[in-house]
């Protein structure tokens, strides 16, 4: 799965007149720097753009750095999930430096209620702000992370202070078991703060432009990552900063968005073209039975008219062969003087066979060709249902009503 990183901007400080502003406010850049990886390992590409030119991707996360990250140890309280953001401004009421209500809280994955967790505390105007401004591109952030967080192993990485015109001036972000810290490397406020002797299992990583001079300070050799790198190692930590208010919320178009972006995704691939394949094999397949059924229905009306043009040369035309031939057969049964089914003797030779031994002969009876009505005054159910039931399997229906008998050819309508 493709993952595109962004780096969102630090946040404006107020420095000495004497030096350059630190960086412009995230929700007002023109351009961040992002990197692209196909697998959250290795990097694909990576430069500096407008927000409507970052690549597309599959999950998009957006990294906040060292400096902007408060982070805070409390006892998780037990509240309810849609009181929990207010039990933890009470917590933090006197322990943020800025007011409580502008700042965004994040829980540490994992946190237990009535157990000790971390709490990361971000200015929450200028993260809503750069996730905002981010959106209005069309670039939705899943997921936002911190660059370091407070972690069992020590770790330190070394990189050059923003704003200034030396690579002298370094910045150490200390992250451990009790908080993460950034220290400037001028004076010794640095090596103060740092355990002594430094931790044997400490991870210790530099950016290509520092690394000799963090060597030098450290007397230790350092792993050289670039930014780029550090940012992509940052995504797979657990830590989620959208919490709460700045939670993703997938609904209406955004959730069609989504699911329509990951569809495109090359991940989807396979199964678009697996889509694709069968659908065109179900229509190629219809198409070409309808084509084989239509064949084998005009052969066999062809050989209806062969049949019929064969036995009954005068005819000429064959419009309805069934009918015609039917036609055909009934006047040759007329010229032989042979009764059809349909006709009455058949018909009163079918109904004496079976007529009940108890009963007189037919008083009355009303013919019309294919429907014989015979008076049946006095008879039982059970005399009717027999004599139904006897003529059944000869191919007659019975339908008995108000003392008469309705003989007619099942599956043939009376005229």
């Amino acid at each position: 799965m493709s993952i595109l990183v962004i780096s969102l901007p630090p946040r404006h400080r107020l420095r000495s007149r004497s030096a350059e502003p630190l960086a412009v406010e995230a929700s007002g850049a023109d351009e961040f720097d992002y990197l692209l990886s196909s697998d959250g390992f290795s990097v694909q590409a990576q430069g500096r753009c407008a927000p409507s030119l970052l690549p597309k991707a599959d999950s998009v996360v957006a990294v906040v750095c060292d400096a902007d990250i408060a982070w805070h140890r409390i006892t998780l309280p037990k509240a309810p999930a849609a009181r929990l953001r207010a039990a933890l401004t009470g917590l933090l009421e006197d322990a943020v430096l800025e007011d409580v209500e502008s700042t965004h809280l994040a829980l540490a994955p994992g946190s237990i209620a009535g157990q000790p967790a971390w709490v990361a505390a971000i200015h929450r105007p200028w993260l809503a702000a750069a996730l905002a401004g981010l959106e209005r591109r069309e670039v939705f952030v899943d997921r936002v992370v911190p660059l370091s967080w407070p972690d069992d192993r020590p770790s330190g990485h070394f990189s050059e202070a923003i704003g200034t015109t030396t690579k002298q001036d370094l910045i150490l972000t200390w992250a451990h078991s009790d908080g993460v810290v950034v220290l400037r490397l001028q004076g010794g406020l640095a090596r103060s703060l740092l355990p002594q002797p430094l931790p044997p299992d400490a991870r210790w990583s530099s950016t290509p432009e520092v690394a000799t001079a963090a060597e030098r300070w450290l007397g230790t050799p350092v792993t050289v990552a670039s930014a780029g790198e550090r940012a992509l190692l940052a995504t797979r930590t657990l830590w989620n900063l959208r919490q709460f208010d700045l939670a993703r919320r997938n609904r209406g178009t955004r959730a069609v968005r989504d699911l329509l972006r990951r569809w495109s995704s090359p991940v989807w691939r396979p199964v678009r073209y697996g889509l694709v394949t069968l659908v065109a094999a179900q229509v190629i397949g219809l198409n070409l039975w309808a084509w084989h059924q239509s064949a084998e229905v005009a052969a066999k009306r062809k050989a209806m008219v062969s049949l019929v043009q064969s036995s009954f040369p005068q005819i000429r035309a064959v419009l309805d062969a069934p009918l015609q031939m039917q036609r055909e057969v009934d006047s040759l049964r007329a010229l032989a003087g042979k009764p059809s089914e349909v006709d009455l003797e058949p018909q009163l030779q079918a109904a004496a066979a079976v007529w009940p031994s108890g009963q007189p002969p037919v008083t009355s009876l009303s013919f019309q060709l294919g429907r014989l009505t015979l008076a049946a005054a006095g008879w039982s159910d059970a005399e009717t249902d027999r004599f139904r039931s006897e003529l059944r399997p000869a191919g007659w229906q019975v339908d008995a009503s108000q003392g008469r008998l309705v003989m007619t050819r099942a599956g043939q309508s009376p005229p």
